[in-house]
């Protein structure tokens, strides 16, 4: 790789490391950790029965073999695995503000990562498009989060189109025990919308019972609305298909931004259905807030 690009890679991880790190020591240090708790209760050791102790935890087998009262002792399993499913097809290099959706990807990734580091979780990477283009299994540790996040920059993918059950269904297939898994993605299903969220919803539902599935959607402000300049020729990035539109016709925004607002609350709908969590992030505004708010819904939810 060529020395130059190789310091400009390095550069861009560095700073998305300093700026995601800065965000998790600030403000989401706490709100991890409240959130997503570890499986449950590890045996540790035994020890004997004082008065006082709760009789539903005395080990019989040992007090029948010493003939004094001993009770089980139990340690909080507090590490999880966090499995990025992150979405690399070609509609998510298309971004109108300072970040593409690719890049926001990143860094949302890059702060639930080192959130999760910073509480000795282990962390994990699918990058796909309309297959699993890279698996990272989960690992623990500075070097590793680095890597993933260079990974979700800077991958080159194979395809361009979107498989979200393929990813899923892949997930279920690699992760044997039980995990709190982020599926990030724009959501630009191929062919018709409504059937495809159709036949993904039974694959949603499966992965939220085996694991803990939370949907993080990531839209662009002009996939909701075409400003006013005239004829301009608009290219699905997945398909390559092209159409021309009028954009001084108010009622080609209008259709535009309608077809816009149906897909997202057929997304909404299909989650809620689904019983998952969902995240709805864009390029212009800040992902911090929803973050926080998330954290906190979810924490009142656990109490």
């Amino acid at each position: 790789m060529d020395t130059q690009l190789t310091r400009e890679i390095l550069k861009k991880v560095r700073q998305i490391e300093v700026r995601t790190n800065r965000l998790v020591n600030d403000s989401l240090a706490g709100s991890y950790q409240s959130v997503f708790k570890g499986r449950g209760m590890n045996f540790d050791e035994v020890r004997e029965y004082v008065p006082g102790d709760d009789i539903r935890t005395i080990d019989w087998n040992v007090t029948a073999r010493t003939g004094i009262p001993h009770i089980k002792k139990f340690t909080e399993e507090r590490e999880l695995t966090i499995m990025l499913m992150i979405d690399i097809s070609g509609s998510g290099e298309f971004g109108s503000s300072a970040a593409s959706k690719r890049e926001l990807m990143a860094e949302l990734g890059s702060v639930l990562a080192f959130s999760a580091v910073r509480n000795n979780d282990k962390v994990g990477l699918v990058l796909f498009t309309d297959a699993p283009e890279l698996y990272i299994p989960p690992k623990k540790g500075r070097g590793h989060i680095l890597r993933i996040i260079r990974e979700i920059l800077y991958f080159e993918p194979k395809g361009v189109k979107t498989d979200v059950k393929g990813v899923l269904d892949f997930v279920n297939r690699v992760m044997k025990r039980k995990c709190v898994t982020f599926l990030i993605s724009d959501f630009s299903l191929p062919g018709d919308f409504e059937s495809e969220l159709k036949t993904l919803q039974p694959k949603l539902q499966i992965t939220n019972r085996r694991h803990d599935l939370i949907s993080l959607i990531v839209t662009d402000p002009r996939e909701y609305a075409l400003p006013d300049v005239g004829w301009i020729t608009l290219e699905d990035a997945e398909t390559g298909e092209q159409v021309e539109v009028n954009t001084s016709d108010r009622r080609v925004r209008e259709e535009y931004s309608e077809m816009a607002d149906a897909h997202a609350t057929m997304i909404r709908k299909s989650m809620r259905q689904a019983g998952i969590d969902l995240l709805d992030l864009r390029t212009d505004r800040s992902y911090l807030p929803p973050l926080l708010s998330f954290f906190r819904d979810r924490k009142k939810r656990a109490l």
